[in-house]
């Protein structure tokens, strides 16, 4: 009997149905340029928004941090692993984001797969975004209590829900959404959310991977300055390091401190990381220019896609998608600007629904005018060959 034949039955169905995923090595060459098996490519699919992730002061401090401190932190923050380093970001990060306090988590997806089952009981009710992050779902599965889905960014649909169960009994209600929506560039109405939480008495957690850097004050998120329960962000993105934090009150982290898997369980960060996002925090409130030559450029990219006919959504993000339905027309473009120049992979179910898959481009600010009017050249081209 072969143990593993699911395994292979599984990558066989994988590999009939063209969704067999590969990885494919990649080489930083310069600025947003990548190598790909032999070819140089413009890379319009990272998550490195600002460019940060080959600055020298990144790389700098992380070499600082990794001799001062050693290459790992040898153990959960709660053993041994809690390194100074490590409660110097997190208040830095905290009066950036005005909030009472932070905490470092290893990764986005443990943090939201974590947060989640950590403030819920199995008396406990998620109301969850329809398009949220997979490692959200996870959350929610984890949590093991009730979870209902509202529709995309229909804070109309959430308040029926909201009123629907208020005095059901459950112990406590959550409301969770993403603030730009990594797969569409959408944002959330953040107001309308806030209200809605304080008006039926419900906690809201807010992921921040796809704001951070990018929107807000001082490039520190949408949720800054908004009185928001738990802020989840990640330094991987627009900070171009690695790690990921939660912005919350005091009571909320110690809470967390006692509570959260993803922290108790993991080691901590290695110091190096804890370098980068120190100095990604220094320059990210600098880069005010930076920042709207980034949205400028995706406004403009997005404007010339939707006049040819192409949809993008509700984009209003440095996350453009291109949207053409059918898998075999998302892989179609994809290998199509790959043979221009381009990296950009599809974007295929299940990641997204089975008439969304899509090319999606990740604008940077390593991303000149020049780049991306000869994208959007190349994507008009296709369409009409």
């Amino acid at each position: 009997m072969n143990r593993l034949r699911f395994m292979e039955e599984e990558l066989s169905r994988r590999r009939e149905s063209r969704r067999l995923r590969k990885l494919r090595r990649v080489t930083p060459v310069d600025g947003a340029y990548v190598e790909v098996d032999g070819k140089r490519l413009l890379n319009v699919c990272s998550n490195d928004y600002l460019g940060l992730a080959h600055h020298p002061l990144l790389v700098k401090r992380a070499a600082e941090f990794m001799e001062r401190y050693g290459a790992g932190s040898t153990a959960s923050r709660l053993v041994c692993g809690n390194y100074g380093c490590f409660e110097d970001v997190e208040r830095k990060l905290a009066q950036l984001k005005k909030t009472e306090a932070a905490l470092l988590l290893p990764t986005g997806y443990q943090a939201n797969a974590t947060l989640l089952p950590a403030i819920c009981d199995r008396n406990s009710l998620i109301l969850s975004d329809r398009l949220n992050h997979n490692s959200i779902i996870s959350g929610c599965a984890l949590a093991r209590c009730t979870v209902m889905i509202f529709e995309h960014n229909d804070t109309g649909h959430l308040e029926k829900l909201l009123a629907q169960n208020r005095n059901k009994g459950f112990s406590r209600i959550v409301i969770v959404t993403e603030s730009v929506f990594s797969m569409e560039g959408d944002i959330c109405d953040l107001d309308a959310m806030c209200s809605l939480a304080k008006k039926y008495g419900a906690l809201l957690m807010v992921d921040e991977a796809h704001a951070t850097g990018v929107f807000g004050h001082s490039g520190m998120g949408l949720t800054c300055g908004r009185d928001i329960d738990i802020v989840m962000g990640t330094f991987g993105k627009g900070a171009g390091s690695f790690g990921a934090y939660v912005s919350c009150s005091s009571l909320v982290r110690d809470y967390l401190v006692n509570r959260c898997a993803g922290l108790i369980y993991s080691t901590g960060l290695p110091p190096s990381v804890a370098g980068a996002i120190d100095a990604a925090l220094d320059l990210i409130p600098e880069m005010g220019a930076k920042r709207a030559e980034l949205i400028d450029n995706a406004n403009r990219f997005r404007n010339k896609l939707s006049s040819a006919g192409f949809d993008t959504g509700l984009s209003a993000s440095q996350i453009v998608p291109v949207v053409v339905g059918p898998e075999k027309a998302a892989l179609d473009l994809s290998c199509w600007l790959e043979q221009k120049g381009f990296m950009a992979p599809a974007i295929r179910p299940p990641s997204v629904p089975a008439d969304g898959s899509r090319v999606r481009i990740s604008l940077s600010a390593l991303h000149s005018r020049q780049d991306i009017d000869r994208l959007g050249d190349e994507i008009c081209r296709w369409a009409k060959k």
